[in-house]
């Protein structure tokens, strides 16, 4: 997964606020990806040929090579936390400015400075223009980095590529939330569930069991909680079980046989099969040697 092989590299990040008079970004082409936070105020932004309002709690994503504009609506103060950042730190990161031109006007030895767009690679898609449920959050998380970059604390490059991820991953999980939202109404129970799940490894669960705890029908349990979690309740279970019969391999004396019977497996060669299928190793694997 592209997430997985990301490094980001901050190129600019600052909270710009415009008091009173007339502000305009014309027609461009960036280099790289910018995200635009409007704090205060109101603008329209026109992204290739689609014109957006942005407000309070909007937040827009520019991809490189994508030819976009911004203008101020009105008189009221204008404030727009923004960064401008590359998914992958290389060789030429440092060199390269932000553009303020359309990629006509572009000098042909800066053609290589456009980064490669990965956003079509993400987990989930992300649009352009994104009206977040959680702006606060997001806010914090965005003055957090400008703060860092701006005040440049020892290893600063480093905070703020961890900052960026925790961004990042709220704004997948902000965008998968809209295009799930049958989930996110569920997730009080998909949650439950999970609890009862972990504090029940000692036994095996049905589907049916789980089913009537949480009051939800078989087919519409397993498809909500494979979109929540990425896996079914008994394949979360099994990790579960796997995850607490590991810890007893490894932190307690007790022989492999007492502790299968403890989990509640009927013999030891079937608590190995199990084993080998969740963990790819037999239990004996984790028990320390000597």
């Amino acid at each position: 997964m592209i997430l997985h092989q990301i490094s980001p590299y901050i190129r600019v990040a600052m909270d710009n606020i415009v008091e009173g008079r007339s502000w305009v970004i014309k027609e461009r082409q960036l280099f790289d990806y910018e995200l635009l936070y409007i704090m205060e105020g109101t603008v329209n932004v026109t992204i290739e040929d689609t014109v957006y309002e942005g407000v309070r709690g909007d937040i827009f994503l520019f991809r490189p090579k994508q030819r976009h504009k911004i203008t101020k609506v009105g008189k009221q103060r204008l404030r727009q936390p923004h960064i401008h950042f590359d998914f992958f730190y290389t060789e030429d990161s440092e060199k390269v400015k932000v553009s303020f031109r359309p990629i006509e006007e572009i000098e042909p030895e800066e053609l290589a400075y456009f980064r490669p767009d990965i956003l079509d690679e993400m987990p989930v898609p992300l649009s352009s223009h994104l009206r977040l449920k959680n702006p606060v959050l997001i806010e914090k998380m965005l003055l957090d980095i400008i703060y860092e970059y701006e005040t440049k604390m020892p290893y600063y490059e480093f905070k703020v590529k961890g900052l960026f991820i925790q961004l990042w991953i709220q704004l997948l999980r902000e965008n998968y939330w809209s295009l799930n939202s049958h989930v996110e109404t569920n997730m009080h129970s998909l949650m439950h569930i999970k609890q009862y799940l972990m504090h029940n490894t000692n036994r095996k669960v049905s589907l049916d069991e789980i089913a009537k705890m949480s009051g939800i029908s078989k087919h519409y349990l397993v498809r909500l909680f494979q979109q929540a979690f990425g896996m079914s309740p008994i394949q979360y279970h099994q990790l579960m079980r796997a995850h607490a019969a590991r810890h007893m391999i490894q932190f307690t004396a007790d022989p492999l046989t007492v502790i299968a019977e403890n989990m509640g497996f009927s013999s030891i060669h079937a608590f190995s099969r199990f084993f080998k299928t969740v963990e790819g190793k037999s239990p004996s694997y984790y028990r320390p040697k000597g």
